[in-house]
């Protein structure tokens, strides 16, 4: 909106070219980064009063940590902040006719508006878990696969028009059409190296990613601070990404597709990092507020989606190692249950307690203690993400 502001501006005179500095994706991205953390601070307080005021409190559910019972009440649904801080400093500093942007932002808010529901239920019909499992995956799946039919074509054209196009011969060739190499899953510490995954392919691998880390980092949204310090880490790398792949210049001298019009994510990855920075400010234990699934869906698919677009999914798994460790704890400890239940009579736990953290509270460390050790976990495993930018 302000980029296009600045343009008309810059054609009423020479008096506003120093406006031409917004044109630079860089001064967005901080401006956007800056925006966002200052909404954030700023409304913070009035957000979680007003929570508090509606009596939207997180209900403890009765078979978790004994330690935890003292956040009962706690305000939740504190996620909105965050994505209201991103809608409105995204949409004030990006390119608006940039169609990578817009579908971020549909993702994110979609996941957010199922993540709202399942909030809305555990306050008031006072239900711990809120929306069912089954119902909630039928929402996520729809968007996640929306999303995928519509990034299979879009990667691979340059404009909405050609993407019609694209899919309209794919659909008259009976399902059957090459994509360029950009398109396909591209290895991580070698050059150009990607493996061809076609259209069923790229939107299975992508309804995996979105609704995997939507639901990883939800997993992972359970003690004060733990999922949003490393959903701004891993979201701040992915920025890194978008701007190399958006870049003709830089991703042909480091290996990585050229994917026009990329380089705006780093708008909304910016925006993404200054709202949960000051969201960490209230969240930081001891909690004033929870994220709520709102949050935790909302950022965990916006993660998935960009990863996606920038065609980084295997480093996104390597930075996001603690959304997939956490993930998949659940899961070994759902079907090792299931498995010794039938096979013995009697379920048995691999873990103290899933997810991973609650493991680590039941054997005696600190909330604190699991949550920063987390986080550097995290900073050391964008480091190595970031490294496959030059070790190719």
């Amino acid at each position: 909106m302000l980029l296009s502001l600045a343009s008309w501006l810059q054609s009423l005179g020479p008096e506003f070219n120093f406006l031409r500095v917004v044109q630079y994706i860089t001064f967005r991205a901080v401006m956007a980064a800056l925006t966002s953390l200052l909404i954030g601070l700023l409304a913070g307080p009035a957000v979680i009063r007003r929570l508090t005021a509606l009596k939207i409190g997180q209900p403890v559910r009765g078979y978790g940590m004994e330690t935890h019972l003292s956040k009962s009440g706690t305000p939740t649904m504190g996620g909105v902040l965050v994505l209201l801080s991103i809608a409105v400093s995204t949409l004030l500093w990006f390119d608006i006719t940039n169609r990578f942007v817009w579908i971020v932002l549909a993702v994110t808010l979609g996941f957010g508006a199922i993540g709202w529901v399942d909030d809305w239920r555990k306050v008031v019909r006072k239900d711990p878990e809120g929306m069912r499992s089954r119902e909630k995956y039928f929402w996520q799946s729809l968007i996640g696969l929306l999303a995928a039919l519509y990034l299979v074509f879009s990667i691979s054209e340059t404009s909405n028009l050609r993407v019609l196009e694209l899919f309209m011969r794919w659909v008259q060739s009976g399902f059957d059409v090459d994509l360029p190499p950009k398109a396909g899953l591209m290895l991580p510490f070698f050059k150009e190296v990607s493996y061809p995954l076609g259209v069923f392919g790229f939107v299975i691998l992508t309804y995996l990613v979105i609704v995997g880390s939507s639901n990883a980092v939800n997993l992972t949204d359970g003690l004060d601070g733990l999922a949003i310090m490393p959903v701004v880490m891993v979201g701040s790398a992915l920025g890194v990404f978008a701007y190399v792949t958006g870049s003709s210049v830089y991703s042909k001298y480091l290996f990585f597709p050229y994917i026009r019009g990329s380089g705006e994510l780093l708008i909304f990855c910016a925006a993404m990092a200054g709202a949960g920075l000051a969201f960490l400010w209230f969240n930081t234990h001891p909690a004033q507020v929870f994220m709520g699934d709102v949050g935790a869906l909302a950022l965990g698919g916006a993660l998935g989606t960009i990863a996606v677009i920038v065609r980084q999914e295997i480093v996104l798994a390597i930075m996001g190692g603690i959304f997939v460790v956490e993930a998949i704890s659940v899961m070994a400890q759902v079907m090792y249950f299931k498995y010794t239940r039938k096979k013995y009579g009697a379920g048995r736990r691999i873990l103290k307690m899933a997810p991973l953290h609650h493991h680590f509270e039941k054997s005696g460390w600190k909330e604190t203690q699991v949550v920063v050790r987390f986080w550097i976990i995290t900073m050391l495993l964008c480091l190595v993400g970031l490294s496959t930018l030059k070790l190719r």
